[in-house]
């Protein structure tokens, strides 16, 4: 399923820290996707919990009518500061890698906003299956300082990874 520029996006899924972070520009800005997805008639699938960015995300979400979707591992399952799922519907899945497949299967593009190294992790494994043509969905994720440049490590014959290659890339995401 190629993405293409007329592509109608119906479920959106979004991928942060289990924590605020330092700055309240994270929150603000969780707060304004979520708001911007339910204006957009858009339903959400988040990582699970009520805890961090994502709790802002999908409580902004759900409060102006969206479908929401956590899916959470077991594992996190006690982490989470409360039991409420109020936000929407929950899937508790059995580990990190069937939370991540859940997710492609829920969802048509991907949104990532500041988060931990779980989030990195899922970053990864999704641009990855990309890359390999498991799936073609739009992934979104803005770095910083640069936005639009990563630099991936390369090893040279030796076995050093000294030599570095940076890569242009436009992960935009258009809706």
């Amino acid at each position: 399923m190629a993405a293409t520029p007329n592509r109608q996006f119906k479920n959106i899924c979004v991928l942060s820290g289990f924590t605020y972070g330092k700055h309240k520009e994270f929150v603000e800005a969780a707060i304004d996707l979520g708001r911007s997805i339910a204006a957009r008639k858009l339903h959400l699938v988040y990582g699970g919990g009520n805890r961090g960015l994502s709790k802002m995300v999908s409580e902004a979400a759900f409060i102006r009518g969206s479908q929401v979707l956590g899916i959470i591992p077991r594992v996190l399952k006690p982490l989470d500061s409360s039991s409420d799922s109020s936000t929407g519907e929950e899937l508790v899945v059995s580990g990190m890698q069937e939370r991540i497949t859940e997710m492609l299967n829920h969802a048509d593009a991907f949104i990532f906003l500041p988060g931990d190294l779980a989030t990195l992790e899922a970053l990864m494994t999704l641009a990855s299956w990309a890359h390999l043509h498991i799936h073609q969905k739009p992934i979104a994720y803005k770095p910083e300082p640069d936005p639009w440049t990563f630099v991936l490590e390369r090893p040279n014959n030796d076995g050093n990874s000294s030599r570095s290659k940076k890569y242009k890339l436009d992960l935009t995401l258009r809706l």
